[in-house]
């Protein structure tokens, strides 16, 4: 799979299908087909739990693209929620709506889970913050003298609340479990570390790092554990070019932090409405995307 050409425009809202609208996130809009669900992908970007006014041209179907790449290298050893035959069922679905399939994800109906799983090979982000005042994360004991960016003894699970508003609240592995009962915890738990290892292995062989990312998961109606949403892309990872890879700083990244650090030296108090993205922003994200993509997919 070569990485696909992207519009010069972005596609920030999704009109004209025959299919009633579901349910409409920060980035993705979800259609019901009655049997299943269609999922697109629109160029919105979001920071700080904040959708800005313009979008990253073809940042849709690049997550998309990347998504549908690991779920299938992801079913080898786990079942997904795609549908059976997915790119014919897709492209008849999608008849008269052509450019919507490159966006696009067919899915099964799914009871999802109320965690998202994380799971963290290395020290950044709001992880380091922790470990750097508790000297743990959460319920697990790290070795004294790690840096920002440095590379865990094992990955470690993380799991976090789905919040309706605002932020996710991270959890012990304790809570996630009363939440979801011991045995499905323990398959969550086991299956996310899998995966991670999986992604991790294959980012290595690209020169690149994946430092954490988050998997969610659904019930079947047979109770049966199912992979869903959205996999190992840039908006769901950290991802880290190998070669500049240096504990002890911040590390440069294949994701927004990009637009976050643009934004944290804007006067704005990280409330709706967003500042409008400059050009060059919009034009360094997008490149920062294409290259992540690029690099995985070979």
């Amino acid at each position: 799979m070569s990485v696909p050409a992207l519009p010069s425009e972005s596609l920030m809202t999704v009109q004209g299908l025959p299919y009633p609208l579901k349910a409409k996130g920060k980035v993705r809009e979800v259609f019901d087909l009655g049997t299943h669900y269609l999922i697109i992908a629109t160029d919105r970007l979001s920071a700080f739990d904040v959708v800005m006014p313009n979008g990253v041209p073809g940042k849709g179907i690049l997550l998309t693209q990347l998504s549908l790449w690991w779920f299938a290298q992801a079913a080898k050893i786990f079942p997904t929620h795609l549908v059976p035959n997915h790119d014919a069922a897709l492209k008849k679905v999608l008849q008269g709506h052509e450019y919507l399939i490159p966006r696009s994800m067919l899915v099964q109906k799914l009871t999802p889970l109320p965690i998202e799983a994380v799971v963290r090979g290395y020290l950044a982000g709001s992880g380091f913050k922790e470990y750097k005042k508790n000297g743990k994360i959460l319920d697990h004991a790290l070795p004294a003298g790690l840096l920002d960016g440095s590379r865990l003894p094992q990955p470690i699970f993380t799991p976090s609340t789905k919040a309706a508003e605002g932020h996710d609240e991270a959890i012990t592995c304790a809570r996630c479990e009363a939440i979801l009962g011991t045995n499905l915890f323990r398959q969550v738990h086991d299956t996310s570390i899998a995966l991670y290892n999986l992604g991790h292995e294959r980012a290595a062989q690209a020169g690149i790092i994946l430092a954490d990312t988050k998997f969610e998961f659904g019930t079947a109606p047979d109770g049966s554990l199912v992979l869903i949403d959205e996999v190992l892309t840039p908006d769901s990872s950290r991802y880290w070019p190998k070669a500049s890879w240096q504990p002890g700083r911040s590390q440069p990244s294949y994701d927004k932090q990009f637009v976050r650090d643009w934004l944290e030296a804007q006067p704005w108090n990280k409330t709706a409405p967003g500042p409008v993205l400059p050009a060059d922003v919009i034009a360094r994200t997008q490149a920062l995307y294409q290259e992540c993509l690029a690099k995985l997919m070979g």
